[in-house]
């Protein structure tokens, strides 16, 4: 990690910290992006400089819940299985999305959720309009190249996945021309630099 991206999520883990939680008790920090952008590995690190602060944190991917076909409508079950109970102060439940040998999608294993003092939430959509008034801290990722994104993307997933993320980027480039979440973002990073 280079020493500008060990700093800007150290950054973030001390504005959520002095952010209010929205979500009943908790702190929802939304990290969003395009695929390929780093918000899985900002995720991870944002929760270990959280936990080194002795911050009770958990983490959710969109991944756990989204299919190639289904990119952004998974939605409800997140809401239900996770934000509405812990805005109530129960522990949450949802099952992940897991993948068949023969690539198709289906509901497998339950994930309980405890009560954090901070839940991090990261992945495509993370930042959707719709959970915007209980987000305590909004962090939008970019990187402008699509081809620098769909090669990120294809070295995680493998060769295989390249024609479904090519798809994959064109539903994103509709889906974030409408929803704008880096215009609701408290912080924003680069492939280039932190721009606070």
């Amino acid at each position: 990690m280079s020493p500008e991206h060990a700093a800007f999520a150290a950054e973030v883990a001390t504005r959520l910290s002095a952010a209010a939680p929205r979500l009943g008790a908790v702190r929802l920090l939304a990290i969003d992006g395009r695929s390929g952008a780093g918000k899985t590995r900002l995720a991870a690190e944002i929760v270990d400089v959280l936990t080194a602060r002795h911050v009770d944190t958990a983490l959710v991917s969109t991944d756990d819940f989204a299919t190639w076909d289904e990119p952004v409508s998974w939605w409800p079950r997140l809401a239900t299985g996770v934000l509405t109970p812990l805005a109530a102060g129960r522990p949450g439940r949802y099952r992940r999305t897991e993948w068949a040998p023969d690539g198709r999608p289906h509901l497998g294993a339950w994930v309980d959720v405890p009560v954090p003092d901070v839940l991090v939430l990261e992945g495509v959509s993370a930042g959707r309009r719709s959970v915007r008034d209980v987000v305590s801290l909004l962090c939008w990722l970019e990187v402008g190249d699509p081809r620098v994104r769909l090669e990120r993307a294809v070295a995680r997933d493998g060769e295989w996945s390249r024609p479904h993320l090519r798809r994959w980027q064109r539903f994103e480039s509709g889906w974030f021309a409408v929803d704008e979440p880096w215009k609701a973002a408290h912080l924003s990073y680069s492939a280039e630099r932190p721009n606070r």
